[in-house]
């Protein structure tokens, strides 16, 4: 009977997490052209353009029917190639869901093109299996770990990005987002207990010397917060006034935080079931056994943490090393390549931290 009254609580909770994110998500700023969903009907022409010396992209002309909108049902002819940059993946066929964007120009005239793929369908497959797997798996865990990853999203989209967008301070909000993210889904995960309390205080002491590390390099390697594309166009974006360097420290801690609690609650386990395992080890026996163990989960975690950062960086890498071959010397001092060094190398700072921090805090809640 608990466990259907708990169940239920979580699936409400869950309706509700999910209706706060979907339904109160900041409206977006209109596009300079109309957006519509069509599907294709007919490939009405197709071949190469040029578009630099050397340089060919894949053209389309296709039939595309309309299917929401006041436009709904209509038929129009639109292209791939022709205005935007594309490749061959990004050919379509009979039957494929496009977004079609439509231009009136100021001389009275319409124009379509092929804007992207639709994608929504598939995305929503893959959480809900996601979702299933989770439950399936995991049980009653895995659903308060689901709620926990919604509560995740809810904080980060109506606390973070409003806070930021609006000229506040982004590393203390990026500090105080994140561990409202941390109590909530350790808790939800792991049950309210002093295994998970342990992991909470070190994470969080883990999170603020991140910060620190992050602050400090940041400064000293004279990072602007201009490494990205993105960075760019925020800076220019109308009445928009933020601090890209803050924006980039507290992006190095949010993205920290995801792989540190897997760390903590992981050392934090290992030193109670050591001391379940023999009452009579000591804090100090508990201390070392556990760092002992920890070294292990440190080695393959840092590979990891670099790993998916440079995988994530994987185009710009090639871009550079196509560029020429710039010396190495060169190719580190730029802005691109040092802010993924400064954070993948802070990050794991962090991570080496929060094995004695949580090592010793759990051994101590297990102290005699």
């Amino acid at each position: 009977m608990k466990k259907i009254i708990f169940l239920g609580g979580s699936l409400f909770i869950l309706f509700i997490s999910f209706k706060t994110v979907f339904a109160q998500m900041p409206a977006e700023t209109p596009p300079p052209e109309e957006r519509h969903e069509a599907q294709v009907t007919a490939i009405l022409e197709e071949g190469e353009n040029e578009v630099g010396p050397g340089v060919k992209q894949p053209f389309q002309k296709v039939e595309a029917a309309i299917s929401e909108g006041p436009l709904k049902g209509q038929k129009v002819e639109a292209q791939m190639g022709g205005l935007v940059l594309t490749n061959d993946n990004q050919r379509v066929k009979v039957g494929d869901k496009i977004s079609v964007a439509h231009i009136r120009n100021i001389d009275g005239s319409e124009q379509f093109y092929v804007a992207d793929f639709i994608r929504t369908d598939s995305l929503y497959l893959l959480m809900i299996a996601f979702l299933v797997s989770v439950v399936a798996i995991g049980g009653l865990r895995g659903l308060s770990s689901f709620i926990g990853l919604v509560i995740s999203l809810i904080v980060l989209i109506k606390y973070i990005i409003p806070k930021i967008a609006s000229g506040g301070d982004p590393v203390f909000i990026a500090v105080s987002g994140s561990l409202m993210i941390l109590i909530a889904s350790l808790y939800l995960a792991h049950g309210f207990s002093k295994k998970t309390t342990a992991a909470v205080l070190g994470t969080f002491f883990s999170l603020i010397l991140t910060a620190f590390l992050a602050s400090l390099f940041v400064s000293a390697s004279k990072l602007s917060g201009f490494g990205s594309e993105e960075a760019s166009f925020l800076s220019m974006f109308p009445g928009m006034q933020v601090n890209l360097q803050g924006i980039l420290l507290g992006g190095i801690i949010i993205g920290s935080l995801g792989v540190l609690d897997d760390i903590t609650i992981s050392q934090s386990a290992c030193v109670f079931e050591l001391k379940n395992a023999n009452k009579n080890l000591s804090w100090k026996e508990l201390y070392i056994r556990g760092l002992r163990i920890g070294r292990e989960h440190i080695a393959s975690l840092v590979n990891t943490l670099v790993l998916a950062y440079a995988g994530a960086s994987l185009p710009l890498l090639l871009l550079f090393t196509l560029n020429g071959g710039e010396p190495i010397n060169v190719l580190l001092n730029r802005e691109m390549i040092a802010t993924e060094i400064v954070r993948t190398v802070v990050g794991s700072l962090g991570l080496v931290a929060a094995v004695p921090i949580t090592t010793a805090i759990a051994a101590f809640f297990n102290r005699k």
